[in-house]
């Protein structure tokens, strides 16, 4: 097995969990079998194996059974992209957008049934997931526009009677493999701009949310995108490695850990493929002392534990200055501690569960880091719940750590869960600094009613993404999204960034002169 094949496989939990309960016994009777979708056509693994997607709010309900890919599967994939690849290249661009135009109806149609099912599999609230499905519905709009779009330049050529331009032209075959926390938004922002470029994909989602990238790979169907030019393979570690590692495929879009990342880009570069990483972050909210608190609180509370703290932009860490710091700190637990911990499905629930049984441990491994250290404090939080409506389901009580120094594990490594650091200061430069002194630079926030300060904030922090008066989170689809440092390898998605990375530059010089003139050496003087 490759270095990439066991960083990028888990442990296949296939296990009947609490399965003597009679109800989850009942669920697993009537469970569905989904497939993989190769070449046009819904087929079972070659192995004829699945998998158990487990509603994460309540285990014992089985949302369905996924073919478990295995190397054979990703090959038969990747054949069916290249058989297909040259039918839709050769598709006009104005073309495929209009397929894309269809898709994005589908999606409108389908939002509020893909959004319950969203939450089903992988927790959050019912408004997060219709978020997330609106997301992909903005993107499938903003980036089919660009079929229309896909601009080149000309330029003065060098050279009387000689004409220079450049064109867009698709990279190829691509390799999407895509995250659970946002299950169908995040595979869209791939997606899209990779089919209105003209490549074909293999699509490899997150073992614990396929069914989202299921729904999402049915409607393109429905939209009559040709067959072969969109596949998804659904399983573990083994699947995403395969898909890593071949020859055939020319750009791997990766968004999950920053350590996997790594290994993708290893593997990548060793077989001079193109890779786009979008990895973890540290992100911070700087509440200024002329900030409207209760704003700023209300800010922290959604970009801390929407989505329980399962983005790479929450709002993991909110420095304050120390003239507001008690009030800010006040309000702020009393606000987490009012909120309602549950099943996402229910409409009065404002936070949900974590993805799965590693998140729980590795959440709980930091907020025991968290009271270990010397000065900081557990202000609220910190148990996992396990009783009553909480008892089959992962569950952790929004948390918030106070009189944090900067320094700290707790706010120097990424959580992913909804535990949030505060952090007092006393100039804002000094909050520029704790707030660029992470490894990561995806997003940051600044809440002042200050011009000033808020456009000298804009200009020090060395993220991808800045926020004034909001949190660090609600990017929209048509402004590039990405980061600095350890977040990423520079690439952005959404926008129309997003084309540099599915799209190659073709420059074309075209000579109508009738003699050979060689640039750079047959001189032109002057008249």
């Amino acid at each position: 097995m490759s270095q990439a094949q066991k960083a990028l496989k888990k442990t296949n939990k296939r296990g009947n969990g609490n399965s003597a309960a009679r109800g989850a016994q009942q669920s697993r009777a009537v469970v569905k079998t989904y497939r993989n979708f190769i070449g046009g056509k819904w087929v079972a693994s070659a192995s004829g194996e699945t998998f158990e997607n487990k509603n994460p709010a309540d285990t014992r309900d089985v949302v369905g059974r996924f073919p478990l890919s295995m190397a054979e599967d990703v090959e038969r994939a990747i054949d069916a992209a290249a058989n297909a690849a040259r039918g839709w290249r050769s598709m006009p661009a104005p073309r495929r957008a209009e397929i894309l135009f269809r898709l994005g109806e589908i999606l409108i149609r389908r939002k509020e049934q893909y959004a319950q099912e969203m939450t089903r599999e992988m927790g959050k609230v019912l408004k997060e997931t219709g978020g997330d499905v609106q997301e992909a519905i903005d993107c499938t709009y903003f980036t089919a526009g660009e079929g229309r779009r896909l601009h080149g330049y000309t330029t003065p050529a060098e050279m009387p009677d000689k004409f220079a331009m450049c064109v867009r032209q698709p990279v190829g075959l691509c390799g999407l493999i895509t995250p659970w926390n946002f299950p169908m938004a995040i595979p869209s922002w791939k997606l899209i701009p990779a089919l209105v470029c003209g490549n074909t994909v293999v699509l490899k989602p997150a073992e614990d949310t396929p069914l989202s990238s299921f729904n999402l790979v049915e409607a393109c169907e429905e939209a009559s995108i040709p067959a072969g030019v969109v596949n998804l393979v659904t399983g573990y570690g083994e699947a995403g490695a395969s898909l890593t590692n071949h020859k055939d495929v020319r750009l791997i879009s990766f968004t999950g850990s920053t350590e996997t990342g790594r290994i993708v880009a290893s593997t990548c570069a060793d077989r001079n493929a193109i890779c786009s990483l979008e990895m973890g972050g540290k992100n911070v909210i700087v509440v200024h002392e002329d900030a409207e608190v209760d704003l700023a609180v209300e800010g922290a509370v959604w970009g801390a534990f929407g989505t329980s703290g399962q983005r790479c932009t929450a709002s993991s860490r909110l420095v304050v200055h120390k003239k507001i710091y008690k009030q800010f700190v006040k309000k702020l637990v009393e606000r987490a501690r009012s909120l309602r911990v549950g099943n996402g499905a229910d409409a009065q629930v404002e936070m949900g569960p974590v993805i799965n049984a590693d998140a729980v441990h590795k959440i709980m491994g930091y907020i025991e880091v968290g009271q270990r250290e010397d000065k900081a404090k557990l202000a609220c939080g910190g148990n996992r719940l396990t009783t009553g409506e909480h008892a089959h389901g992962y569950f952790i009580e929004p948390t918030v750590f106070t009189d944090v120094a900067p320094d700290m594990r707790i706010a120097q490594e990424e959580i992913f869960g909804p535990v949030t650091a505060v952090i007092p200061f006393d100039t804002l430069d000094e909050a520029i600094e704790i707030a660029n002194g992470v490894r990561y630079g995806l997003s940051a926030s600044v809440y002042t009613k200050d011009v000033n300060l808020a456009f000298h904030a804009m200009n020090e922090m060395y993220t991808g993404i800045v926020y004034i008066n909001s949190p660090t989170i609600g990017a929209e689809v048509h402004l590039p999204f990405g980061g600095t440092k350890a977040t990423g390898n520079g690439h952005r998605e959404a926008g129309t960034q997003v084309l540099d990375v599915f799209s190659e530059w073709k420059s074309v010089y075209v000579d109508y002169s009738s003699k050979l003139q060689r640039a750079q050496i047959d001189s032109i003087e002057p008249q």
